[in-house]
């Protein structure tokens, strides 16, 4: 077996091991109290699948570096898992301080989503481009993702504070933005379906399309055309031609794979609202329901105070330290440079409003998640659908 065939099958084990895990969390909650700190049976076999499933995904991380020579940290596939990894290790590092069962019903489905969400970009070893032939890709990568993964614990404990609190009994504008929370998580899941459905039908298209230059180019797509590169067209037998083409600015094939995405989340959201006659958040309701709201409301106030720093490190403090040596300029702003400040902005304000205007429970719980809405739109809107210098991600 070789390193890279090795690092795979580990990265799988450590997805049924974390899905095992989530199943066992769910079970401990009718069987504890969630404002006690004991944990029963359902909680240390919970844990420990857990663990096994952390060190699984490390090395996956560690055998893919060997393989590879460098940290994988360098494509959305590799960064996406790392996340994932790091939104792990956060995980357990708060559930033995915490005690909390409910953490990882929560915690752990996210990770999962990462790592299938992960799974769709290209999984292929290749070489480094020169400007990230530096030690600075461990470096600023790393810590960056270490940050916001340490930060998405503040977005599940204030998820689970809105699924308590929120009155589910009547429309409101709280329940609307928490469903759409809900629906957004749905079509992360819908991306990875869908993708794999077509992977397995080998389904490609090839586009004539004329790039920002006016050149002529062709253009792979995996998925069904329904948006089009710049003036394109179909060069393959039987297969439609896009319906609507987008500006040259914007990655025509993976906004592509964003609206298959949001169709399929409809459809699956649709589903399960007419089998439960229920919004989703209603349907979680019940497992939040015993857990201490003070609890997960520091929780999600601690898990800032630690990943800020982290992310001011490796977001900011490191990332122009690179950019100086990569691009010669500290700053350029760059879309993912803007979207980092803007990142880091955010949770400056959190932590004032927190900490000068007494901003607790509900309105901090909100921020938490509006915060960790801003890190997922630069992840997948900016990586994915605006063209600039990290586009090689």
């Amino acid at each position: 077996m070789t390193l890279l065939s090795l690092s795979s099958n580990l990265l799988y084990i450590a997805f049924f091991l974390y899905l095992i895990a989530t199943i066992l969390f769910a079970g401990s909650i009718k069987k504890s109290d969630q404002k006690s700190k004991k944990i029963n049976l359902w909680s240390k076999l919970g844990i420990t699948i857990t663990i096994f499933g952390f060190f699984s995904q490390l090395g996956f991380f560690i055998t893919r570096w060997l393989a590879s020579g460098h940290a994988p940290v360098s494509n959305l596939f590799e960064f996406t898992t790392f996340f994932g990894m790091g939104l792990v290790g956060a995980f357990i590092l708060f559930y033995f301080i915490y005690r909390l069962p409910l953490l990882g019903v929560f915690a752990l489905p996210v990770a999962i989503l990462l790592i299938a969400y992960a799974s769709m970009f290209p999984t292929e070893i290749m070489p480094l481009i020169p400007s990230l032939q530096s030690h600075w890709l461990y470096i600023h990568v790393t810590t960056a993702a270490l940050g916001q993964a340490i930060l998405a614990i503040s977005f599940i404990t204030g998820l689970i504070y809105l699924v308590k609190h929120v009155d589910q009994t009547k429309p409101s504008h709280k329940t609307f933005w928490l469903e759409a929370i809900m629906f957004t998580l749905i079509c992360t899941l819908s991306f990875a379906i869908v993708s794999t459905l077509f992977s397995s039908l080998d389904y490609e298209v090839t586009l004539n399309w004329v790039d920002k230059n006016g050149i002529d180019s062709e253009f792979s797509y995996t998925l069904p055309p329904l948006i089009g590169p710049n003036q394109g067209e179909s060069i393959s037998k039987d297969v439609m031609d896009p319906l609507v083409t987008s500006p040259v600015i914007i990655n025509a094939k993976k906004l592509n794979s964003v609206a298959w995405s949001v169709i399929v989340g409809i459809f699956i959201y649709g589903f399960i609202r007419l089998i439960t006659r229920k919004r989703v958040a209603a349907i979680l309701n019940p497992l939040a329901r015993k857990v201490s709201s003070d609890l997960v409301d520091e929780i999600s106030y601690r898990s800032v105070l630690i990943g800020f720093p982290i992310f001011t490190l490796g977001a900011l403090i490191f990332a122009m330290i690179w950019a100086q040596i990569a691009w010669t300029r500290f700053w350029g702003w760059d879309p993912k440079e803007v979207w980092a400040l803007i990142t880091w902005l955010f949770y400056a304000a959190f932590l004032h409003l927190r900490l000068s205007k007494n901003w607790h429970g509900e309105k901090s719980a909100w921020l938490a998640v509006i915060g960790f809405a801003i890190i997922m739109f630069n992840l997948i809107f900016v990586n994915l659908v605006i063209a600039g210098l990290h586009s090689y991600a």
